[in-house]
């Protein structure tokens, strides 16, 4: 194997995955309503399947995933205070069943359910436009320091937790998703704060995607499972989508959002 193969060996299958994973997923994201309820639920389902099977729940781990996609389905369609408790449901079904690691299963998997109604809301409440602007803002800082990253290399961002992080790779992340706060400033008639908003939203992205690091160095494995060929899991390649939810579903309870579009 050459340097130049061992440094780029799974480019081509991390694009034809993610190319087909993003075609189908704003495909979805467009038809909006009950479909994309059932696509957030579905990948709640399975990420949960996954924390459960890293943390060593791994008996009751298809249980941990189908109760964490029911509840994540029921919470989307009807998204009312009744429906919050649900979000522990995944939690409460290994909690008693795991001899420790019990704080982590709890934590990571609540956060699956609460990112995900995140997104859903985003979706509902905003419209397509910015449901994209939030993806977009991710898959272009992923992107960006993906590749930055892997040319420049460079001091290690966080080696005890994720060693192939660079700072070169997580700052070309931020500028990215300034380019894409820029953009939809130009074309949504947004305020220029979208470009500020859109570099804290990509640094969320950046701190799901070391949590998940930590959550995997933890379980001593090197991806959460091999569902996406040349991405791993589904936690591999939504991570930082979930912080970035979990972000904007913080910061629209205190800043006004734009007004919905699509």
């Amino acid at each position: 194997m050459t340097v130049a193969e061992g440094h780029w060996g799974d480019l081509s299958r991390r694009l034809v995955t993610g190319g087909i994973t993003a075609i189908l997923g704003f495909w979805i994201m467009w038809l909006g309503g009950h479909p994309f309820h059932a696509l957030v639920a579905l990948v709640a389902g399975l990420m949960v399947w996954e924390i459960a099977r890293m943390v060593g729940v791994t008996e009751l781990a298809v249980a941990c995933g189908l109760v964490g996609g029911l509840a994540m389905l029921l919470l989307v369609t009807y998204q009312t205070l009744y429906t919050w408790p649900l979000l522990l449901a995944p939690a409460a079904t290994g909690f008693a069943r795991l001899k420790g690691n019990r704080a982590t299963y709890a934590l990571y998997s609540t956060a699956v359910l609460v990112a995900g109604y995140g997104l859903a809301v985003q979706r509902d409440d905003h419209g397509f436009v910015w449901v994209v602007w939030l993806v977009l803002v991710v898959i272009v800082s992923d992107i960006m320091g993906y590749f930055v990253g892997k040319a420049i290399g460079g001091p290690k961002f966080w080696p005890g937790i994720s060693p192939g992080k660079t700072w070169s790779g997580t700052i070309a992340g931020w500028a990215g998703a300034a380019l894409v706060g820029l953009a939809f400033v130009l074309l949504a008639n947004a305020g220029l704060e979208l470009v500020a908003i859109s570099i804290l939203v990509a640094i969320a992205g950046q701190a799901g995607d070391v949590a998940e690091s930590a959550l995997k160095r933890r379980a001593g494995v090197k991806d959460s499972s091999s569902l996406l060929p040349g991405h791993g899991g589904l936690c591999d390649r939504f991570d930082s989508l979930l912080g970035a939810s979990l972000f904007v579903l913080a910061a629209g309870q205190v800043i006004e959002f734009p007004a919905r579009i699509g």
